[in-house]
């Protein structure tokens, strides 16, 4: 069994964990993600498994996806994302993969989301930059300053930090713990924070920097 699984941002809350701790957890709705397509490196050059989740009305989407999903016999879903592997599937079309199959309590995550989108931003807000004196008669409070030297280099470095629009990015934070699983509502709660507003679309795979 593949260790992804696709997901939705429920909100967060606080529960105890075994050592009778409070600790802060974002509920996730992970699954059920059926298998849509498998593909395999001798005939598609990769190996790879497409899932689906959020099932849908058929209106919803379009004729081209109705089709692909009917030809693995599944009925229309929102949202299809494919998972690269190493190695050859051991999955089918039709087969579904779960979160309490997919991972266990204890075990660290690597969760992908796109992050709030906070529009157009200066650079106090979107970089941290400390911006100039705070007192009366300073007429230079949030803004950028100097963002270059006029001889040498004579431009502005990449990466300079200026104003402009902040979040609406992919983002993934690692080595997040499972706090709990709860089988039955597909649910998986997850110590800490993780991109994007309640409701928004996650992926959720085993963690590849894990660390004990």
């Amino acid at each position: 069994m593949i260790q992804t699984i696709l997901g939705k941002k429920l909100g967060m809350t606080q529960i105890y964990d075994e050592g009778n701790t409070l600790v802060p957890v974002t509920v996730v709705e992970a699954g059920p993600c059926p298998v849509v397509q498998v593909k395999t490196a001798g005939k598609d050059g990769y190996d790879a498994v497409q899932l689906g989740f959020d099932r849908t009305k058929a209106h919803r989407i379009n004729k081209p996806e109705t089709g692909h999903l009917a030809k693995a016999g599944l009925e229309p879903h929102a949202t299809l994302r494919e998972v690269r592997l190493k190695g050859p599937a051991d999955l089918k079309p039709g087969d579904v993969v779960t979160v309490d199959a997919a991972f266990k309590q204890g075990q660290r995550v690597d969760v992908i989301g796109i992050t709030k989108g906070k529009g157009f931003q200066g650079v106090v807000k979107r970089f941290r930059v400390a911006g100039g004196p705070a007192s009366h008669g300073s007429m230079f409070h949030r803004r950028i300053g100097s963002i270059g030297m006029r001889q040498t280099p004579g431009r502005s470095w990449k990466n300079q930090a200026m104003p402009g629009q902040m979040g609406g990015k992919q983002r993934t934070v690692q080595n997040l713990r499972i706090v709990k699983i709860v089988p039955e509502k597909n649910l998986v709660l997850i110590r800490g924070s993780i991109p994007g507003a309640n409701g928004d679309e996650l992926v959720i795979r085993a963690a590849i920097k894990a660390r004990a």
